[in-house]
């Protein structure tokens, strides 16, 4: 673990009951992305993790934004939620940021659509259930939490390696 100051990370109480651990760990998680990104520039955050694959910090930013309003808002919220970067002949577009997208934009949007995934999830049972719009398989908001968990601890993995890439920093 870091020993960073700048690390302002709030680890789950260990005690706490199992909603208060699941939006805590997810927070920390969330918090994870960000802290791997803190301090970089734009041409940083855009630095390709390995080419030809197409992992950037900042790509990695845009896909939380599209999974969180994915799973919270659009599966469990029921609401028709288009997705913010990808289209149907460019399903990674997330990922693949292009000069004119820029980084303000996509951390305002990583953190609008975590306020909206909030939103949603707030004052539901963690045994409510919705159905996915696209299969009609429905998912709890327990599943939701603890998928989003595993969406950012593996993709915090990937950061992980980018960030040591750019200028050595490991153990965030």
């Amino acid at each position: 673990m870091t020993t960073d100051p700048a690390d302002n990370r709030a680890r789950p109480n260990p005690t706490d009951g199992e909603r208060k651990q699941l939006e805590g760990w997810l927070d920390f998680h969330r918090e994870t992305l960000a802290l791997k990104c803190a301090g970089l520039d734009d041409a940083q955050l855009r630095a390709r993790s390995a080419p030809p694959s197409p992992i950037t910090l900042l790509g990695l930013v845009r896909h939380m934004a599209e999974v969180e309003r994915g799973w919270f808002v659009s599966v469990f919220g029921g609401e028709p939620a288009a997705p913010l970067y990808c289209t149907e002949d460019r399903p990674d577009r997330d990922f693949e940021c292009e000069p004119g997208d820029t980084t303000e934009e996509a951390f305002a949007t990583w953190r609008e659509q975590i306020a909206l995934a909030r939103s949603t999830a707030a004052g539901r049972d963690l045994d409510e259930t919705s159905p996915d719009p696209l299969t009609g398989e429905r998912y709890s908001l327990r599943w939701v939490h603890l998928h989003m968990i595993e969406e950012y601890a593996r993709h915090n993995g990937h950061a992980d390696l980018v960030r040591e890439r750019i200028d050595g920093a490991t153990g965030m």
